[in-house]
């Protein structure tokens, strides 16, 4: 039995416990990036593929392999892995849904955080040797807030957006969301939110956090109107995917002033590029903006229980039963 991993090299070994590598099972271990036809040559017979979150599994790859029965995500992502090929073959596609919820949310707060006491800029002055004039320019303006001055609007309200909204409870925060359904009064005492439709949320909160997938729906949904129904003076986080996000428009907001300042964790356009609008702007847009290269979710202690994730469904589907986490409606 073989098992095709598309991703870095190493990483099975490094995550996985002992006790759950199972015996019998010949690991291929090839990088992201290849073409269908180099991956067939070596794991043309495999029965499973573990791929990157962002790797590529096109229809030509999932189509050359007879014996392949299912295909895995190291992460919570499949944005490039041809769901109908695979359901057409009756092959399963899984993620890792809720293995770094709580990593992800930790990244969120931490770039709220840092946006509230503009550490990007603070960290530079310093550096320069600014500390001082620094110190006394926010003295004088008194504009460094702190969690529980705002009103957070979650917008999605899937696992990560949950243990962020649980983590803004120890802060005090006044923690408002969205989603396309409600959830019951419970759940929402436990994460001590209240819920709103979008158009109220965007009006009455000052600092946002998106957490949803993109679909036709919600691709670039954070556009110049979304944008002009939030206060001014207004702080964006997105920890999700960049496209989600209008760059176009997300600059227009921070040189108008609707929002104070961004921070994102994801940019569309992965791997970014040195050409890419948002790091092509004036200094002043770009003092607005934290970046942070896209490691929400890729702590240690998520990848490990990822794999856990991993192993227990290749269990599953050798001993004839459904994994868990299907993503292609099989």
């Amino acid at each position: 039995m073989k098992l095709l991993h598309i991703g870095k090299k190493g990483n099975i070994n490094r995550f996985s416990k002992k006790s759950e590598l199972m015996e019998g099972i010949e690991i291929i271990e090839m990088p992201s990036g290849l073409g269908a036809d180099e991956y067939l040559a070596i794991g043309k017979d495999a029965e499973f593929i573990i791929a990157d979150a962002m790797a590529k599994v096109s229809e030509e790859l999932i189509k050359g392999m007879p014996n392949l029965k299912m295909i895995h995500s190291e992460g919570v992502g499949y944005n490039f892995f041809d769901l109908e090929a695979a359901r057409e073959k009756q092959i399963y596609v899984c993620n890792c849904k809720g293995m770094n919820a709580m990593a992800v949310a930790e990244q969120t707060i931490l770039l709220m955080l840092s946006m509230l006491r503009n550490v990007r800029n603070c960290d530079q002055a310093v550096r320069n040797g600014h500390q001082i004039e620094k110190k006394e320019e926010y003295m004088k303006k008194g504009n460094l807030k702190e969690l529980s001055d705002c009103k957070v609007g979650v917008i999605g309200f899937g696992d990560i957006a949950k243990c962020t909204a649980m983590i803004l409870k120890s802060f005090n925060v006044e923690t408002y969301y969205y989603s396309r359904t409600q959830s019951d009064k419970d759940v929402e005492e436990k994460y001590n939110v209240k819920y709103l439709e979008l158009d109220e949320l965007l009006k009455n909160c000052n600092v946002f956090s998106i957490h949803l997938p993109v679909t036709n729906t919600t691709y670039e949904m954070v556009n110049d109107e979304f944008l002009s129904k939030i206060p001014e003076g207004s702080y964006l986080v997105n920890t999700s995917r960049g496209e989600l996000v209008d760059s176009l428009a997300l600059v227009r907001a921070l040189e108008s002033g609707k929002l104070e300042m961004a921070a994102l964790d994801t940019i569309a356009g992965e791997p970014v590029q040195l050409s890419n609008v948002l790091l092509n702007q004036e200094q002043k847009i770009m003092e607005k903006i934290i970046f942070s290269p896209h490691i929400g979710g890729i702590t240690a202690s998520s990848f490990k229980r990822g794999y856990s994730m991993i192993w227990s469904n290749i269990k599953k589907v050798i001993a004839g039963e459904k994994p868990d986490r299907i993503v292609n409606s099989l």
